[in-house]
């Protein structure tokens, strides 16, 4: 009897693959520095009995059709939006995220940026780099502190529990907009659940943590953005997609707010121009989870839902 395929659309980290062949399972990995073609995914696709794609991978109605025998997809990320889940459960196909296992990655490289953002290190390094540092000044790169500030956390799922535990050992002051109430950030942070509109003009550090999908999609619009405080730091660590980019960036070249971090971009992995033009921004290259015990996990993670999924047993992080 032939062994199940399991197709990688690009190498993971060695733990999933590994914990997917001791189970006995046939696996093809796409090997080329590039991200996997739509041609080249067609193709591979066709008698695979289960997908380990990344959120680049568009799993979409074509795509889907071509699965003549995949029984999941199983998403190399928590985000899903990149995957048609409702006809991809119309064709009996379980879809999976991974969860949890980078809540910590991603809350410890928020607080980076929002340290990074308060205290202007981009605008320091470079002045470093580039030999311009005169000797200490009294008002040279002069930045805020985090104590006694409000952090406002939009979105207080996983990741955002975990920031405001960050952001309250820093002693801010924690406030929230969630559609539901979490009542262990209110007992162990203090946090107060508000408004989004009180949100945006109260916070002098306000950190996204809310899933791209048909109601959140530019949530954050131009009418929220206008609210904020001069001295206010934005961070975005959930998608570009949530925010209004262009009117933030806006924003930023006015000096109307202190300063922003991303780590997601609208357009990715194209950025706005303007944005590499700005002093008062941070960049990085969708690193919140990039760490070797995030990424390990979720490669094991992921293929423990296959292994569930193709013995007949329930996957572990459904979400179709």
């Amino acid at each position: 009897m032939a062994k199940k395929k399991v197709f990688i659309t690009y190498k993971i980290p060695e733990a999933g693959i590994n914990l997917l062949r001791k189970n006995g399972f046939s696996v093809e990995v796409y090997s080329k520095e590039n991200l996997i073609t739509r041609q080249e995914l067609i193709r591979n696709v066709k008698d695979a009995d289960a997908l380990i794609s990344l959120l680049t991978d568009k799993i979409d109605r074509e795509i889907i059709d071509k699965m003549e025998r995949c029984r999941i997809i199983a998403n190399y990320a928590v985000g899903f939006n990149n995957i048609d889940i409702d006809y991809a459960r119309n064709k009996g196909i379980i879809v999976t995220n991974t969860p949890d296992v980078l809540t910590d990655s991603t809350a410890d490289l928020t607080m980076t940026l929002v340290l990074a953002c308060a205290r202007r290190l981009n605008e320091g390094e470079r002045i470093m780099r580039q030999k311009q540092f005169k000797g200490w000044r009294p008002e040279l790169l002069l930045g805020y502190e985090l104590k006694d500030k409000i952090f406002g956390i939009i979105g207080m799922g996983r990741i955002g529990l975990a920031v405001a535990r960050r952001a309250f050992a820093f002693g801010c002051r924690i406030i929230y907009y969630s559609n539901n109430k979490n009542s262990e950030a209110e007992k162990l942070f203090n946090a107060k659940k508000v408004s989004l509109k009180t949100l945006m003009k109260s916070s002098d550090i306000i950190s996204l943590h809310i899933p791209l999908n048909n109601k959140t999609k530019t949530l954050i619009n131009s009418d929220y953005l206008n609210l904020m405080k001069k001295t206010a730091i934005f961070i975005n660590t959930a998608r570009g997609e949530v925010i209004d980019e262009n009117h933030l960036i806006s924003l930023l070249k006015k000096k109307k707010i202190f300063a922003a971090g991303f780590d997601v971009y609208k357009n990715e992995p194209d950025i706005n121009p303007e944005l590499v033009k700005l002093d008062n921004v941070v960049l990085l290259p969708h690193i919140g989870s990039a760490t070797v015990e995030a990424r390990s996990a979720m490669a094991k993670l992921a293929a423990k839902n296959v292994i569930a999924v193709l013995t007949g047993k329930k996957p572990i992080t459904p979400v179709n």
